[in-house]
């Protein structure tokens, strides 16, 4: 049990290590113990959805995962997607919705500085200011950099405990998109059958 308790507090120290990192590196302000992460998923123009991850020092929090259907939007836009999912979920929050609190220290968007600046100015229309940055890939659609929407860029492929966190933060936001739209998709499949 002594090794138990050994080994998962060398672990919360790598995470807590990892984490102060990355607050030096974007000269956050507080240290980024909550961060959410949003994506877009679309399949041609129809249904196209967001899915937002919590991650708490540095460990997914399931239960706090939220999903938005993009509504009124004709044709696939992604930055009209992202900025109605950052503005749907902090609405929520300004609103006193409960299950929408606590704030995050730090926002990460599936993306570049175009989406990171999307979502600050879906922020300052319900007067908040929180850190944000987009995550760039690779050509092997992997993180390789945070991106503010001032367009800086700070690296992460040096740091492989950052890198290995951002990576998973993006997959995990990823895969619960997609999710989402298939679950979706199966649902309204379904109910074509059923109408036959």
């Amino acid at each position: 049990a002594r090794e138990e308790i050994q080994r998962r507090t060398t672990a919360a120290q790598r995470r807590s290590k990892t984490l102060e990192w990355l607050q030096k590196a974007l000269g956050l302000e507080s240290f980024p113990s909550r961060i959410e992460a949003f994506d877009i998923s679309n399949l041609g123009d129809s249904g196209i959805v967001a899915a937002m991850t919590v991650h708490v020092d540095g460990k997914p929090l399931k239960r706090d995962y939220k999903k938005f259907r993009i509504r009124d939007l004709e044709v696939r836009d992604d930055y009209a997607s992202m900025y109605q999912a950052v503005y749907r979920r902090f609405k929520h929050y300004v609103d006193g919705d409960e299950k929408f609190a606590p704030l995050p220290d730090l926002l990460l968007i599936d993306g570049g500085d175009t989406h990171a600046t999307t979502a600050v100015n879906a922020l300052s229309e319900l007067g908040l200011s929180l850190p944000v940055y987009g995550m760039v890939k690779d050509d092997r659609h992997r993180t390789r950099a945070l991106v503010g929407p001032d367009g800086r860029e700070i690296g992460i492929s040096s740091n492989q405990a950052v890198f290995a966190l951002i990576g998973s933060i993006q997959e995990e936001t990823h895969r619960s998109a997609i999710e989402y739209q298939r679950k979706l998709r199966s649902e309204s499949y379904g109910s074509v059958l059923d109408k036959i």
